[in-house]
């Protein structure tokens, strides 16, 4: 069974080189790969800079993904920014992982199951991680150990799928090497360079995968729309369930 999944940091929707609120540019950059998963950063919420709109189901209505979960992690004088997950696949389970540092930006990471059904009707079980990572790379590296250590993880059979993606912060990927990859990540996307979008110089964006995954393709958008609509470029990658997964 396969399937295509997206990581973006949409930047809440605003142009990274003309400031502007578009969310339709979002929408276009996004709709044109048809995804079945989207893990998605800085995503508003009641925020008046972006008209207040709440972007998880306005992105998730456009993009006719029905299921989706989201987790504010900044509050602000009104409203929230955080990450969200939208899904063709239902989400059975979706918790938040505490990852903030004292004295730095709260940031958390959203967990989900998802449960998938090929032609066959066989299920299968694809755990996703999304992650929105500090700046520091100590406190990266803290973060990615508390992900690999968390109880989600760790009682997930070997064999499960599990992605972990999102704006990552790891310019130089030492941080995902020394703690994703001994715990048996792959990287699907190397140092493929996400920022800033109109001219990108930095792999800001990862996308790593373990378990019973085949990787197909993985590549960044540079459409037109994308280049114009956040301030980083979105990550494809396309996988196969390889075998069927049990819970």
């Amino acid at each position: 069974m396969q399937f295509r999944i997206i990581t973006y940091n949409i930047h809440k929707g605003i142009g990274g080189i003309d400031r502007r609120y578009r969310p339709e540019r979002t929408i276009e950059t996004l709709g044109h790969y048809r995804p079945d998963v989207v893990l998605l950063q800085e995503v508003d919420d009641d925020v008046p800079r972006s008209r207040h709109d709440r972007q998880v189901d306005l992105l998730g209505d456009a993009l006719e993904l029905p299921h989706r979960a989201y987790q504010p992690n900044v509050k602000l004088r009104q409203g929230h920014y955080g990450n969200a997950i939208l899904s063709r696949f239902p989400l059975e389970e979706v918790h938040d992982l505490e990852l903030s540092i004292p004295l730095k930006k709260r940031r958390r990471a959203q967990i989900a199951k998802l449960r998938l059904r090929d032609a066959h009707d066989h299920s299968h079980t694809l755990v996703v991680v999304n992650c929105h990572l500090g700046l520091a790379e100590f406190e990266r590296r803290i973060q990615l150990r508390r992900i690999v250590a968390c109880e989600s993880l760790t009682r997930t059979h070997h064999h499960t799928g599990v992605i972990a993606a999102g704006d990552m912060n790891d310019v130089w990927g030492g941080v995902g090497r020394g703690t994703l990859e001994p715990a048996g990540f792959v990287s699907a996307t190397g140092h493929t360079k996400t920022f800033p979008a109109f001219l990108p110089i930095r792999p800001l964006d990862r996308i790593y995968y373990r378990g019973d995954l085949l990787l197909h393709n993985a590549f960044v958008s540079r459409t037109a729309a994308a280049r114009q609509a956040s301030d980083h470029l979105p990550l494809v990658a396309e996988f196969e369930l390889q075998r069927q997964i049990l819970p």
